[in-house]
C-alpha cells in the first residue's frame, strides 16, 4: 500500500488522547497528581474547541474523567499505565491512491528504552486498539520508537533523532538505512533528516532520550521552527546551534534548502532538577487552530504566539499553561494524537 503519514496541518478526523492515572508519573502527593489531572484536561478542552477529542480512560479513573471532563470529550475504557497517547498511540496514515483508507502504524513500544521508572506493558497496547476504534487498517511494525520520535512535512520528509532511533536500548543492531527503510514502508517517508540529539533535560530521569518534537517541527514544507535557546549559560545554547548550523544545510524530499525559524526558549532556565527544557515547539495543530505552550512568561508567551500565528497563517493560537506537563516529561504534543481526516475535504 502507498502509505503517506500526511502533514499535522491536514484536516483531522479528531485528536486522541488518555487520561493520566495514579502512579509514578503523575506524582506522589494529592496536589501533584491535582496539578497534573487539570493540565491534561485544559489541554483536552483546549483542543476541543476546534475538533472532537476521544479520551482513552484507565477504568480505575472513569470517575474522576466523567467529573472533570466536559461531556464533549468522548471517553474510551481500556487499562493504561502511562498516559502519552503521542508515544504509545499510533500513527495515523493516509493513501492517496485510496481516498477512504485510514492506516495506523502502531509502532513497537518498550517505555522510552525500558525506562526504569516507566509502567508500560498496558499502554504498549492501545496503539491497536485505538486503530480499531478510528476504523484503521492496522501497520504493524518491529521499529521500537514513539509518535515523539518523528516529524514529517507530509510530502515525504522525516525529521528525527539519532539518539532515539538508533538508541541500543530500543533498536540494538539497527543503522540509518534500516530505519529509512522502516520508516519508507510505514510513513511514506522518502527523505531523513537525522539530527544528532535533542534537548538537554530530554536526556535526564523523566526523558525519551531526544525526542524531536520538542526541539524542531515543520510547519510547511521547506520550513521548520527550531527551538533556540539564547542564554549563553544554558547548555541547550550549543544544541541549538548545532541543530541550526545541520538543519540550515539541509534539503527537503524535494531537494529545497529549509528555511529555519527561531522560536525562542522562555526567560527562565532553570528549576529545583537543573536545566529546564521549556519549549513552544512542542505544539499541536488542530483544525482551524494551533494549541500552543505556555510557561507564565507574558512576553516570551506572546512572542511565541505571535511566531506561531506567522507559522500558520490563518489559524486562531490558544495556550495552555504547560508547565505541569513538562515536568512530568513532555508538552502539549506529546499527550495527543491527530487522526487524519479522510474521504471528504479538508479545512
Amino acid at each position: 500500500m502507498g502509505w503517506r503519514m500526511p502533514s499535522e496541518t491536514a484536516a483531522h478526523e479528531r485528536t486522541w488522547m488518555a487520561f493520566p492515572r495514579e502512579g509514578y508519573t503523575l506524582g506522589q502527593t494529592g496536589a501533584k497528581r491535582e496539578e497534573g489531572y487539570a493540565a491534561w484536561c485544559a489541554t483536552a478542552h483546549a483542543i476541543s474547541e476546534f475538533e472532537p477529542v476521544t479520551m482513552v480512560v484507565d477504568p480505575s479513573e472513569l470517575s474522576r474523567a466523567r467529573r472533570m471532563l466536559s461531556a464533549q470529550i468522548e471517553l474510551v475504557v481500556a487499562p493504561l499505565d502511562e498516559f502519552w497517547m503521542r508515544d504509545f498511540g499510533p500513527t495515523f496514515v493516509v493513501d492517496d491512491a485510496r481516498p477512504e483508507a485510514l492506516g495506523a502504524v502502531t509502532w513497537t513500544f518498550n517505555g522510552w528504552g525500558d525506562q526504569e521508572w516507566a509502567q508500560w506493558q498496558d499502554s504498549a497496547r492501545i496503539g491497536a486498539q485505538v486503530a480499531e476504534l478510528a476504523g484503521a487498517a492496522p501497520i504493524s511494525s518491529p521499529l521500537v520508537t514513539e509518535g515523539g520520535g518523528l516529524h514529517v512535512d507530509g510530502q515525504g520528509t522525516v525529521l528525527l533523532t539519532e539518539t532515539v532511533q538508533l538508541d541500543p536500548r530500543r533498536n540494538p543492531g539497527a543503522n540509518q538505512a534500516s530505519v529509512e527503510a522502516e520508516l519508507a514502508r510505514t510513513i511514506g517517508a522518502t527523505h531523513a533528516i537525522w539530527l544528532p540529539r535533542g534537548l538537554t533535560r530530554d536526556y535526564d530521569e523523566f526523558g525519551t532520550n531526544g525526542h524531536v518534537d520538542i526541539v524542531a517541527t515543520m510547519p510547511s514544507p521547506g520550513r521548520v521552527l527550531l527551538h533556540t535557546q539564547q542564554a549563553g549559560e544554558h547548555p541547550d545554547y550549543e544544541v541549538s546551534n548545532q541543530l541550526r548550523a545541520l538543519l540550515t544545510n539541509a534539503t527537503d524530499a524535494n531537494g529545497h534548502p529549509l528555511e529555519v525559524i527561531d522560536l525562542p526558549a522562555p526567560a527562565t532556565l532553570r528549576d529545583s532538577d537543573g536545566y529546564l527544557d521549556w519549549s513552544y515547539v512542542n505544539h499541536l495543530v488542530v483544525n482551524g487552530g494551533v494549541v500552543a505552550c505556555a510557561f507564565a512568561e507574558p512576553a516570551a508567551d506572546a512572542r511565541a504566539a505571535e511566531i506561531l500565528q506567522d507559522a500558520y497563517p490563518g489559524r486562531q493560537v490558544v495556550a495552555v499553561d504547560a508547565r505541569p506537563i513538562f515536568a512530568r516529561g513532555g508538552g502539549v504534543h506529546c499527550i495527543t494524537q491527530q487522526q487524519p481526516r479522510v474521504g471528504r475535504a479538508g479545512v
